[in-house]
């Protein structure tokens, strides 16, 4: 059940974080996110990236098999 939980979060964030990215380049937001690029565009790009990268890790570590990696 958790592990459904964190994957769905996951692949969320990788699809919210590239669509945003894509959005960037053409010159549109997304509503909620406008407060990212608040800072500054490089503030915005680095935090779509780590919308991301945050989003593969999620789903790396929900997919691990942790007893079956503690037993090699």
């Amino acid at each position: 059940m958790k592990k459904g939980i964190w994957s769905l979060i996951g692949f969320l964030l990788i699809i919210i974080g590239i669509t945003a990215l894509v959005l960037s380049v053409v010159g549109v937001q997304l509503s909620f996110l406008t407060w990212i690029d608040k800072p500054g565009k490089l503030a915005g790009f680095l935090a779509r990236l780590f919308m991301i990268m945050s989003g593969f890790i999620i789903i790396v570590l929900t997919r691990t098999d942790w007893r079956q990696e503690n037993e090699d």
